[in-house]
């Protein structure tokens, strides 16, 4: 399949999630049907969440099987286990706590009060990722995820990779901890680019007039890694292509200019 970034247009956010929704469900369903079960990467934020609430909603959901779905996540805020800002509790009220998951297939990222400071934190979720890796058959360092979440900043950071700080450039390691962020908390664990990359689909999801830039830095193909320069919107990690498979950009609201919306986009 290509790798070149699609863009789904959608009149506002509620739209964008239910159509993201209805998507992300359909995926799953064949992905279980090909090869015998599916795992996603999730993000947090009101776009990642939104979907999530969307596909609670939606009566298809019961067309997947909820046995053989693997559940991961792209980033998470390094705080305790519970807190309301984490990104897994945010994820357990809209959706997980209403499906029949076995927490065994619920991978969330190490809370700020377990046994592990972040650095250590950011090792053991690698080593919990090879591990299904290499179950799977895989030689990587990461499963090959069926779908992989992310949402966007309007400094065009994704996951916890921000274009300031130097974790935007790792390609050595899965996971890594993020610190001194620029958007509290500060202290955050985040894939890396070459683990987002493992992805058969990543998909980016943007809303609002403020992340108008962010979706057209990210469909322009400009290099990964620009330099800060004074006055201009630093470049993120983008574009983020799955290394099989293709990148789909959900944007509501403003349409990135020279892209038009029309009735048959979405």
């Amino acid at each position: 399949m290509s790798t070149t970034p699609e863009l789904v247009v959608h009149q506002d956010k509620a739209e964008m999630a239910g159509a993201a929704a209805a998507r992300l469900i359909t995926l799953i369903v064949e992905a279980q049907a090909e090869h015998g079960s599916a795992s996603i990467a999730l993000t947090g934020g009101r776009n990642g969440n939104g979907l999530l609430a969307a596909l609670a909603e939606e009566p298809g959901r019961d067309a997947i099987d909820w046995g053989r779905l693997e559940i991961w996540w792209s980033d998470e805020r390094y705080l305790p286990d519970g807190d309301p800002e984490r990104n897994a509790t945010q994820a357990r009220e809209a959706l997980l706590a209403r499906v029949p998951l076995d927490p065994a297939q619920v991978h969330e990222m190490p809370a700020s009060d377990g046994p592990y400071e972040p650095d250590a934190a950011a090792q053991v979720y690698a080593a919990e990722l090879a591990d299904a890796a290499s179950r799977a058959g895989s030689h990587g360092a990461v499963p090959a995820f069926d779908v992989l979440l992310l949402g966007v900043g309007p400094d065009t950071h994704v996951a916890s990779l921000f274009p300031e700080l130097p974790g935007v450039r790792e390609q050595d390691r899965s996971v890594i901890a993020v610190h001194g962020a620029p958007k509290p908390p500060p202290t955050r664990l985040s894939l890396t680019l070459p683990a987002i990359r493992a992805a058969r689909e990543v998909w980016l999801l943007a809303a609002g007039e403020d992340k108008a830039e962010a979706v057209r830095i990210a469909l322009s193909g400009t290099g990964e890694l620009q330099g800060p320069r004074r006055g201009r919107l630093r470049h993120p990690p983008h574009p983020v292509p799955p290394r099989h498979g293709r990148g789909v950009e959900a944007a509501a609201g403003d349409v990135p200019h020279g892209r038009r919306l029309s009735d048959t986009d979405g």
